[in-house]
């Protein structure tokens, strides 16, 4: 289990996440899907089973720290919208990073997920306030190198599969989220390459509300001893 803490506009909601899942090649146009497969099997990575697939991580990989601990240099982030289900029944959105270890993603992209924590922003918006025009919803990411930030990923969410399918896919046609459960809901492209970073920013932008949800964290690289 892990305790998150979300900023709401209705206070704080804190969260016992007891089920955590990321839904992988989760591309709403098949033409992107196979984009991003082709991305990755450019760093050794095979081909998925299924298209949306569904990893089932340790809930204690989600995380709210500002610096989150990797083994060795080979890891990056990427920037996803994140659902959390309240006690109260209330479906939460902010933004995350499924940072993963490129290293291994090339021989288990299972394993690799599970390698490194997931960092999560603290503010988050009702799901219902932006179920109506999730669509144009933007998902960005930008990438620190030494003093210099690059824009490393940015579209809108239309490009991936809307979330309520994805959880109903993954709770066997159940509509919403179970108390605790926690979904991170795909990525884009990326800019220029998958590629390790100093630090990653993530944001989601509300461009119809006028707000963002913004998270900055930075790997600290943990060496690799035989």
């Amino acid at each position: 289990m892990s305790v998150i803490s979300l900023d709401t506009t209705e206070g704080n909601r804190r969260i016992d996440v007891t089920e955590l899942v990321i839904a992988g090649w989760a591309g709403r146009d098949r033409h992107h899907v196979e984009e991003h497969i082709r991305e990755l099997e450019a760093i050794g990575v095979p081909r998925p089973s299924r298209v949306p697939l569904f990893y089932r991580l340790s809930a204690q990989m989600l995380t709210q720290d500002e610096t989150v601990e990797v083994l060795g240099p080979d890891s990056s982030g990427e920037a996803e919208a994140v659902l959390v289900g309240d006690a109260d029944g209330t479906i939460w959105v902010t933004v995350g990073s499924d940072h993963t270890d490129r290293r291994v993603e090339a021989y288990s992209v299972a394993v690799s997920k599970q390698m490194c924590p997931k960092p999560v922003a603290r503010d988050a918006w009702r799901f219902d306030e932006v179920a109506p025009h999730w669509d144009r919803l933007i998902l960005r990411s930008r990438a620190v190198f030494g003093t210099g930030t690059v824009l490393y990923q940015e579209g809108p969410v239309n490009g991936l599969l809307d979330p309520r399918e994805l959880v109903r896919d993954y709770n066997a046609g159940r509509e919403g989220l179970a108390p605790g459960q926690a979904m991170l809901c795909g990525t884009l492209a990326v800019i220029g390459g998958i590629r390790p970073a100093d630090a990653f920013e993530v944001q989601l932008e509300d461009p119809v509300l006028g707000r963002r949800i913004t998270h900055r964290y930075t790997p600290k690289i943990l060496p690799v001893v035989a």
